[in-house]
């Protein structure tokens, strides 16, 4: 499985970036997808998960009514619209992929994790 993350940058607070993440080596529609972020000096926490389908969806309560995640089963994408960005979303983000779904995911217990990209927010 690979993963490749992509669309950070910097960004000025209460403006918008969207992550892409391609995934390769699986069948795409049958694994959950994910975004976790990593800030300087942090641990890695959950950000958002969306099923097979996309037509299930869960988020960390900090990024709820900002951050959408969606998916392209046809094109092997997932995808993280950030919008209100606040400094606090300043983190390295890391797409994951996993067959199974439930708690594994708001506790990092992932089978596969792409490389980050940087998300700087500015105030």
């Amino acid at each position: 499985v690979q993963l490749q993350a992509s669309g950070g940058g910097l960004e000025q607070a209460g403006g918008s970036l969207r992550l892409s993440c391609a995934a390769s080596g699986l069948t795409f529609s049958n694994y959950y997808m994910g975004w976790f972020r990593q800030a300087p000096g942090k641990e890695r926490e959950f950000v958002a998960a969306i099923s097979w389908s996309g037509d299930i969806t869960m988020y960390t309560d900090s990024v709820k009514g900002r951050f959408i995640i969606s998916r392209d089963n046809a094109k092997n994408t997932v995808y993280l619209q950030m919008n209100s960005l606040k400094p606090e979303d300043t983190a390295v983000y890391f797409c994951a992929a996993d067959r199974l779904w439930g708690n594994r995911w708001s506790r990092g217990e992932i089978a596969s994790w792409g490389q980050g990209t940087l998300v700087t927010v500015s105030s």
